[in-house]
């Protein structure tokens, strides 16, 4: 399985932008990726959970730092995740990565067992 993650650049502080990952690879199922989420890592900082979605129920969850500005979708069709991220702040300056994973909605990054290259997002004040 094969994450590709797009979208990142650069904004200034209240604009938006859309991030997308999409799977890939031979063989798997919508249960390979029951849950499919993003963290982020901004320099000099440990990676750290922003959000995830069930795919199956559309169940979310969301770090309490973008809850309200952030909104996390999956299109089942294409098996692409999208986060659309809005009012966005300088601290929300970081490389996004997308990662799924076999089991239920979870902010533990040990528990994804797929993970796709970073994508940075930059946001000047």
């Amino acid at each position: 399985v094969q994450l590709q993650a797009s979208g990142g650049g650069l904004v200034q502080a209240g604009g938006s932008l859309r991030l997308s990952c999409a799977a890939s690879g031979r063989s798997f199922s919508r249960y390979t990726l029951y849950t499919m989420g993003w963290f982020r890592q901004a320099p000099g900082k440990d990676r750290e959970f922003v959000a995830a979605i069930e795919r199956n129920v559309g169940r979310t969850l969301y770090a309490n730092s973008v809850k309200g500005r952030f909104t996390i979708s999956v299109y089942n069709a294409n098996n692409t995740v999208y986060l659309q991220m809005n009012s966005l702040k300088p601290e929300d300056t970081a490389v996004y990565y997308c990662a799924a994973n076999s089991g239920g909605i979870t902010f533990r990054e040990r528990v994804y067992d797929y993970w796709g290259q970073g994508t940075q997002v930059t946001v000047s004040s």
